[in-house]
């Protein structure tokens, strides 16, 4: 199954130019259907591998950039909508020949700042041309590959230049606190098991910090909510930092001590995977929402929505009775488009984004930061309307200019 917080490589071309071959030859195996009829391919197609040096990316098979029809007009504009959703893109085409049809999935991704380089598919029918590469190489600045996904492919030549294009950033995980302690530091994490935590699991934000407390040779505490008081006072263990559900912060900040640090697990995610200058400038426009005001809430995974829900239910809530206006809020779940023009809205708030890449978060938020729509996210908004925003973000204060939010 292709895990959505691993490295996504858009495949995109024409019908019939060999995409799914291409991706069946990566892989080793039939992963996509192939087939001489054009248009075989219709909705995006996810695929794990395992890539040496990076580890498991998921590649995406997309229909054709040339589908014509109602129908076919749908399943290009799916295409496009994946362009948000990947860290690289890899254009195929043959014949030495690219037109309108290539230059506008290009456009599309310089305007997403995603890296792509080409493939010349089916050389053992029409071989590259050198003219063609070096239009490629001065025009496009990027690189061609000659390729034959049916006859010898060169996948591992292939598999250098994904290596080659793909960010860093898209594979090489940071720590998420490894700043914030040093070896031995116990960190306190703040559990609360309510009507939206998992079945028999921790959601995975807990899971996510609590492995990189064991990579920086820490030490994980992990309590509920009622807990706390009764350990800190029998062990008398001061925590270096304290991480908390979002939905406890005003809870947890009286519990903990003030010259202890504490923050939520959503706001960690924020500063680790989202664009946190942004996030801190655009909760302060909470304090100027007005009467009948558009709110944005982005969820980025599919949930059952719980009469309790954090996003749909109490975020709207605590914001409203913070605001004291009559605001109107909207959803948008997972990567789907946003259901109304970004600039109708004042305010969009996104979600920890536990389950997607950092660039399908850069993505995503693109469009309201390019318009000048503020930007914030779960934790910080709800630290800042419950009147501890500047704790939260207080453990952060090595990063740059975090000085000018508190």
């Amino acid at each position: 199954m292709a895990k959505e917080t691993n490295p996504h490589i858009g495949i995109f071309g024409r019908r019939n130019i060999g995409k799914s071959s291409i991706i069946n030859a990566l892989a080793k195996q039939e992963i996509s259907i192939i087939s001489n009829i054009p248009g075989t391919t219709t909705d995006p197609v996810k695929k794990s591998i395992e890539i040496p040096g990076i580890g498991p990316v998921v590649l995406i098979d997309t229909a054709g950039i040339d589908d014509s029809g109602e129908l076919g007009e749908k399943r290009v504009k799916k295409t496009l909508e994946i362009i948000n959703a990947i860290d690289l893109a890899i254009i195929v085409v043959s014949d030495n020949n690219l037109n309108d049809f290539e230059n506008k999935i290009i456009n599309q991704l310089k305007n997403f700042e995603i890296p792509y380089f080409l493939i010349h598919n089916k050389s053992d029918i029409k071989k590259l041309t050198s003219h063609f590469s070096q239009k490629i190489l001065e025009i496009y600045k990027t690189e061609i590959l000659e390729f034959s996904a049916l006859r010898n492919p060169k996948t591992e030549s292939l598999i250098s230049l994904i290596k080659k294009f793909l960010p860093e950033s898209a594979w090489k995980m940071n720590s998420i606190i490894g700043d914030l302690v040093s070896y031995g530091d116990f960190v306190l994490l703040i559990t609360p098991i309510d009507t939206e935590a998992p079945e028999g699991r921790l959601i995975l934000p807990q899971v996510q910090v609590i492995r990189d407390i064991l990579d920086n040779e820490c030490v994980a505490i992990v309590l509920k909510e009622r807990e706390v008081d009764e350990f800190l006072n029998r062990t008398q263990i001061k925590p270096k930092l304290v991480v908390t559900d979002s939905s406890i912060l005003l809870k947890a900040d009286a519990m903990i001590p003030k010259d202890v640090s504490l923050t939520g697990f959503s706001i960690l995610l924020a500063r680790f995977k989202g664009p946190f200058h942004n996030y801190l400038e655009g909760t302060k426009h909470i304090s100027k929402l007005k009467n009948g005001d558009r709110v944005l809430i982005l969820e980025s995974c599919t949930h059952h929505v719980s009469c309790d829900d954090i996003g749909r239910v109490k975020i709207p809530r605590w914001i409203s009775q913070f605001t004291g206006k009559k605001l109107d809020f909207d959803s948008s779940v997972g990567l789907n488009p946003i259901p109304n023009d970004i600039k109708k809205y004042s305010l969009v708030i996104q979600c920890g984004g536990c389950m997607i890449t950092r660039k399908q978060i850069f993505s995503r938020l693109k469009p309201a930061i390019d318009a000048g729509v503020p930007v914030t996210n779960y934790g910080l908004a709800i630290a800042y309307v419950q009147g501890i925003f500047n704790r939260a973000i207080k453990p952060f204060l090595k990063d740059t200019n975090i000085e000018e939010y508190l």
